[in-house]
């Protein structure tokens, strides 16, 4: 997970804080004319499958196509596998997020490659083709990864790997670093090949406002790159009894924003398919 802490935000040398004006404003004017592949990458993680479907005439309504990654696909009952063949039918792509949702770099450190692929890969993907699906992306349960574990997931078969990435958080109740989507160059995927990206997330703890998302999309456009997002449960108002997710009403903005600004929907899978 890449950040700055609020305190290096506040004390950044002069020539470095000149550096990321710079990077902010030309990210904003730089190749304007060419957007021909400039767009937006949602994906949702973990098993929500219920209330992600019940999002479909939203996504018809602005033609857009996501990328669901599930966990502990060994619960999908017959009505979650219907509804997300339904989803995959509709254009939308259906990714895997671990088996058990464990923490990857101490599943490998203590257990090896092997067993690793073992206990976190290789059940859950059994599951995944019995219910008649073929992830070819990846989600790191928690952001939590280290390139043993990367190269054993690409060792078995996924062509791209998400990780997290967060603009501001909390410490009991004190933020503790901020830093601005546009800035954040590692969000936005600019058609190279990469298969290791960062995706922001957009859940309602992750304290975003409008104006930064269009100013981020707005960026995508520019740039002719794709910005990359991340939530989990949809949500109809404040998040309650441990509840995390996003706002519906918040994602419909994005939404809505990608629209007016004639941004393409990308899966994840199809980000590194794209030349």
């Amino acid at each position: 997970m890449k950040y700055l802490s609020l305190r290096s935000v506040l004390f950044l040398s002069a020539p470095f804080a000149f550096v990321l004006f710079a990077l902010a404003f030309t990210g904003c004017v730089q190749d304007v004319e060419n957007h021909e592949k400039s767009g937006i990458a949602i994906s949702f993680d973990d098993h929500f499958i219920d209330e992600w479907y019940a999002l479909r005439p939203l996504f018809q309504k602005y033609q857009a196509k996501v990328t669901f990654f599930i966990t502990c696909p060994d619960s999908l009952s017959k009505d979650e596998i219907s509804k997300l063949k339904q989803l995959e039918k509709d254009g939308h792509e259906i990714g895997f997020h671990s088996t058990n949702h464990g923490k990857s770099t101490e599943l490998i450190g203590a257990f090896g490659p092997a067993k690793y692929a073992e206990m976190e890969l290789e059940p859950g993907m059994k599951y995944m083709a019995a219910a008649g699906f073929k992830p070819r992306s990846y989600a790191h349960p928690g952001g939590n990864h280290n390139d043993q574990v990367d190269s054993v997931l690409f060792a078995n078969g996924f062509k791209m790997l998400r990780d997290v990435a967060v603009s501001r958080r909390q410490l009991f109740g004190y933020q503790i670093y901020a830093l601005a989507p546009r800035l954040m160059n590692w969000i936005y995927y600019s058609f190279d090949g990469e298969k290791n990206v960062d995706a922001l997330l957009i859940d309602t703890d992750a304290g975003l406002s409008n104006a930064e998302m269009n100013e981020a999309i707005g960026k995508a456009k520019n740039t002719n790159t794709t910005l990359m997002l991340f939530g989990h449960e949809p949500l109809y108002k404040a998040p309650e009894n441990g509840e995390y997710g996003f706002s519906v009403a918040f994602l419909e903005k994005i939404l809505k924003e990608a629209n007016r600004q004639k941004l393409k929907f990308y899966t994840m899978s199809e980000l590194v398919e794209t030349k």
